[in-house]
């Protein structure tokens, strides 16, 4: 069993503080417990006293995070832009479906060092990991909005670079209401990382691979990774951890006109991968400048091919496309066409 007793603020300055007054070790559970279901602040933790929480709120911030700006899409998703302390960008998104669902897509790193050709993440600068609490205060400031339930770590950021931090984070997050079964862990390839997952993950959290072609030299031009960690080595890697779990991965792939969406790229794709393993999740490009999306026609045919080969696959639905909120927008700068100033 992992202990979640974790804090949504700098954790060793809370203990730290904490110590110094004397007070006992379970305090900080308390804090952690507050925050977990939604408490806006420590004024609101009422099994704490009272001077406690008022010397905490001069002198533990409550979150590790600066909201800097809120925007809501016309699906309902929102979309938030954090300033770390040391002032890096983090962005974070909550996709709101009918049937109440409701999904973080959260980040473990302010840019990334990776450079897709296609994410706009890919195109900002890196700035560094992100603590476990810092991811964890993505998520706690929807969950101040309303219940969450589902999560992905697909936003900025290789989750595979930053995996203690992405681990400690995941293994909190059913305190807030979302359960490892619906965690999702995405990656690129990096295989040192990967093959971490593989062997030390207990918890019956989900893996996704960013794929995106269906050969190297393809892919490697898409995303320089695949130059060190060629698609044979990260798919033997999959292919083991469905061995061991019996948990299908998910494989993302963004539909690039001309590029990657032909029906005999569809063909390629369909003979890489075992049906019994792979899930193929074909996903709507969303504009970040370098190429031209699929058309429905040509996405249609892929999926078509990929289904005739019994690969299980889906069209993911797009979320957040007016607010640069959806899958390969997140930038991290503010934007002008943001439709509300806050979400409160």
């Amino acid at each position: 069993m992992h202990n979640a007793t974790v804090s949504p603020m700098d954790r060793t300055l809370l203990r730290e503080h904490l110590a110094a007054r004397g007070e006992p070790p379970y305090r900080a559970a308390q804090v952690w417990e507050w925050a977990a279901r939604g408490a806006a602040g420590y004024d609101e933790m009422t099994n704490l006293p009272g001077g406690l929480r008022a010397e905490l709120e001069r002198d533990v911030p409550f979150s590790t995070l600066q909201v800097e700006q809120e925007a809501q899409a016309r699906d309902g998703t929102a979309k938030t832009l954090f300033r770390t302390h040391d002032g890096h960008p983090v962005e974070a998104v909550l996709m709101r479906y009918r049937n109440g669902r409701r999904s973080l897509c959260l980040s473990s790193q302010s840019g990334c060092p990776l450079t897709c050709t296609f994410c706009a993440t890919g195109q900002m600068a890196f700035g560094r990991n992100l603590t476990a609490s810092e991811i964890l205060d993505q998520a706690l400031r929807f969950r101040r909005l309303e219940p969450v339930n589902h999560a992905v770590f697909m936003g900025m950021g290789e989750p595979m670079l930053n995996l203690d931090a992405v681990l400690e984070g995941a293994r909190a997050l059913p305190d807030i209401g979302i359960t490892s079964r619906r965690t999702t862990i995405s990656t690129v390839g990096w295989l040192p990382g990967l093959r971490r997952f593989v062997d030390e993950v207990e918890e019956p959290v989900r893996l996704a691979l960013s794929l995106h072609a269906p050969s190297d030299e393809l892919r490697s031009e898409l995303m320089p990774v695949n130059t060190r960690y060629p698609l044979a080595d990260v798919l033997a890697e999959c292919l083991r951890y469905y061995e061991l779990r019996r948990r299908k991965v998910f494989v993302e792939y963004v539909m690039l006109a001309g590029v990657n969406d032909r029906v005999e790229q569809a063909r390629a794709l369909a003979a890489l991968l075992d049906p019994k393993a792979f899930k193929v999740n074909l996903i709507p490009y969303n504009p970040t400048g370098m190429f031209t999306g699929s058309t429905r026609k040509a996405i249609a045919a892929f999926r078509d091919v990929l289904a005739a080969a019994r690969v299980p696959v889906t069209v993911r639905l797009t979320r957040g496309r007016d607010i640069a909120a959806a899958c390969g927008q997140l930038a991290a700068e503010p934007r002008a066409h943001t439709r509300l100033p806050a979400i409160v």
